[in-house]
Formats: C-alpha cells, sequence, structure tokens
C-alpha cells in the first residue's frame, strides 16, 4: 500500500521574493503557489504504519481460493458474519486407487487399490447417503422444532443452520467430474477444515471398496463472498482494495440483517 501512488502535495500560497519588472536590482514580494514540504514522504514517512487486519475462515497451505480478510472496522464484521454460520463451498478433486498418511496425493504412500469397479452411478449413491446424515445432523444441531412455523420460515429462506459450535456438516454434495481414476466433487458444508475434506474424499474410496486420496481443495464461496470477488496477488494495492470493499459492503449489510 506504501508503494502505491500517493496523492498530490497540498499546495499553500506563500509571499516570495521576486525581481522588480523595472530591474536594477529592486525586489518586489509577489504571491506563489508551493507545495506543502509536510506532506513530502521524506518528512511524513510512510502513509500506512499500522493497520489492523484479522483473518477470516482460515485456509491450509494446500487449499487455495476465497480468503476473506478484514481491515480496520472490519475485523468486527469478521465476527459478525462468523456468527451467522454461513455455508462455505469447495470444489474438492480426488483420484482412486491409492491411500496416503495424510490423506493427500502428496503425503507418503500407505497402499495401492483397484478402481475398475467404481462407476459414476455408485459414487452418486455414497454421495447421497452423506448428504441424507449430515441433513439430519444439520437439523439436529440448528435447535429448532420443526413441526413451528418458524422452522417452515427458516426452511423456506434457506437459514436453517447450527446456531453454536457443532462438527462439520456437510450441506450438499455433488458429482462435477468422472473420469477414473480422477473425479471432482462440489461440496457445501459449514465448520468445516481443509484436512476434513480431504478425510472425506479418503472415506468415500473406503465406501467404495477402494482407496482414494485429495488432489485438489479449492474454496469458491465463503458466505456472500466469490471468486469473483477475490483480488489476485497482482491487484494487491490500495485502489483495488477499496472498490473490493465498497462492491460487497452492501451484501455483507444484508446478510447481517437478515440473519443476526
Amino acid at each position: 500500500l506504501n508503494a502505491a501512488p500517493g496523492r498530490a502535495p497540498r499546495q499553500q500560497v506563500r509571499f516570495l521574493p521576486a525581481p522588480a519588472p523595472g530591474g536594477g536590482g529592486a525586489v518586489e514580494v509577489v504571491a506563489a503557489r508551493v507545495p506543502v514540504l509536510a506532506d513530502h514522504p521524506l518528512v511524513r514517512g510512510p502513509r500506512f504504519k499500522k493497520l489492523k487486519i484479522g483473518a477470516g475462515h482460515r485456509l491450509d497451505v494446500k487449499a487455495s481460493g476465497v480468503f476473506v480478510l478484514g481491515i480496520g472496522h472490519g475485523n468486527k464484521l469478521l465476527t459478525d458474519l462468523y456468527n451467522c454460520h454461513l455455508t462455505r463451498v469447495y470444489t474438492v478433486g480426488g483420484r482412486f486407487g491409492k491411500a496416503t498418511d495424510d490423506f493427500s496425493d502428496t503425503g507418503n504412500l500407505v497402499e495401492k487399490t483397484t478402481f475398475d469397479h467404481i462407476t459414476r452411478e455408485k459414487l452418486e449413491r455414497i454421495l447421497a447417503v452423506i448428504q441424507g446424515t449430515n441433513q439430519k445432523a444439520l437439523l439436529m444441531y440448528s435447535n429448532i422444532d420443526m413441526k413451528t412455523q418458524e422452522a417452515y420460515e427458516l426452511a423456506v429462506k434457506g437459514l436453517i443452520r447450527p446456531m453454536g459450535k457443532s462438527p462439520p456438516i456437510i450441506t450438499g454434495v455433488r458429482c462435477l467430474q468422472f473420469a477414473l481414476p480422477e473425479f471432482q466433487l462440489e461440496i457445501h458444508c459449514l465448520h468445516e477444515t481443509q484436512q476434513y475434506l480431504r478425510k472425506m474424499v479418503h472415506e468415500i474410496g473406503l465406501e467404495l471398496k477402494s482407496s482414494a486420496v485429495c488432489t485438489q481443495v479449492r474454496r469458491i464461496r465463503d458466505g456472500v463472498f466469490t471468486v469473483d470477488d477475490a483480488l489476485p496477488r497482482t491487484q494487491w494495492n490500495l485502489q483495488s482494495i477499496q472498490e473490493a470493499i465498497w462492491n460487497c459492503q452492501l451484501r455483507v449489510e444484508t446478510e447481517l440483517e437478515k440473519t443476526l
């Protein structure tokens, strides 16, 4: 931010001596506009010396995608968004045929297995079972009487979610691509970690009488923030950050008002 182009220095009016038009060594005082030296970088020093920056839901070193940061007052909004228990969406890649000690394709190999018997239909049946089991857990941790009008209205708005700490919950999962031995899933979840998603890929492999490792974990949505809102490294400058804050401000306020 300090390396970004700064605003032009302020100007002030000074009365300075200047040679008189008639010559002869005469001097007169004229008004002139000069820059205020107090605005010069060599005088005032770096424009930003301290920025309070907070991290939202973290990403580990093997994951990528949307990572939300709060700057200044935005740190309070991070806490409010955390209390909303918003859904996050990931694309998770997997590969059948081997297992590792950390469930990723870069871990130490534990075993190799066959995978020719696996079909997309079998995989989708396992995903349906996972989603159904997690839906029951979601209702249990939401602390809502499902026979009430309130529960119906929340379900219509898609606002049924845990209102406190809970284990990781998968609210939706589907297969995006399937080409043995590779596959890719889209996972909607709450209170997850990236390692939990890698372990989920491993367990899917076991359920299909094989094994699987996770090749990619990419977060494509974190609550109201999507990949389209994210700034790549080349856009880490003051103007881009300001525009990103302005573009997301209304969505954040609307979500907080609706949920909290």
